[in-house]
């Protein structure tokens, strides 16, 4: 299968390119978060042409479609749109958290893993893949959460980019695994998106949003700020 897969859900931008099986993957990373929406493009292109494919060519365009970061979730989505709808060529949207739970497989052969990703303000995403007999099953969806909240089953993995930021506040229990959602995780898990019919026409391939605000308003910050200045009066030591 020609496949062409990319991630943008974390600071890091991925891109994998396959003509095949037997065939060299072809692969770019680089800095993502903002920097994403200008550098994705031409760096798709750059892997196509080193790989003798055209953008027609391809069966399917798999892209990471979230949990995370809202801006990376959203040029992800906008240009696997972008190229399907221009092309017909099928669009798999794949949830970023299997991406982890697949490459903490690849490189540490966990085939129980609670994936975790940074959601900023103090949470995180987190979702349990189980693989069996190759494939993997869902056994907890995409949420998001404290890092307290998180639940280890016993002999399961932790894998993701929250372990140096949260490790203090998460249970103990699991072996703790280094892992982001690469394109070449998507590579790998899409022949079974696609035998599960997981493919969509490009106007419906959106990103997944746990997080349904990611903004406060200026009311919101003005009452945070005063119940800060409330705390901080009333640890204050009064007069002697």
């Amino acid at each position: 299968m020609k496949l062409l897969a990319f991630d943008t859900s974390t600071e890091t931008l991925s891109i994998a390119v396959t003509a095949g099986p037997g065939t060299p993957v072809f692969a770019h990373e680089a800095p993502g978060g903002a920097r994403a929406s200008a550098t994705l493009i031409p760096a798709i292109q750059d892997l196509l042409a080193r790989a003798g494919l055209s953008l027609a060519a391809l069966d399917a365009i798999a892209f990471g479609r979230g949990p995370g970061s809202f801006t990376g979730l959203r040029t992800a989505a906008a240009v696997a749109q972008g190229l399907g709808f221009g092309t017909g060529v099928p669009v798999l949207a794949i949830d970023t958290l299997l991406a982890v739970a697949e490459e903490a497989h690849a490189r540490h052969g966990a085939t129980r893993v609670l994936a975790l990703l940074d959601a900023r303000m103090d949470e995180v995403y987190a979702a349990a893949y189980e693989q069996v007999d190759g494939r993997w099953h869902t056994r907890q969806a995409p949420a998001l959460l404290r890092p307290e909240a998180v639940v280890v089953p016993p002999g399961w993995a932790l894998a993701g980019n929250v372990l140096q930021v949260y490790e203090a506040r998460l249970p103990a229990g699991g072996e703790r695994v280094a892992a982001l959602p690469t394109a070449r995780a998507l590579l790998r898990l899409a022949p079974q998106a696609l035998a599960e019919g997981g493919e969509h026409p490009a106007a419906q391939a959106l990103p997944l949003y746990i997080r349904d605000k990611v903004a406060q308003t200026t009311e919101e910050r003005a009452a945070e700020r005063a119940r800060k200045d409330m705390q901080r009066g009333a640890a204050a030591p009064g007069p002697t």
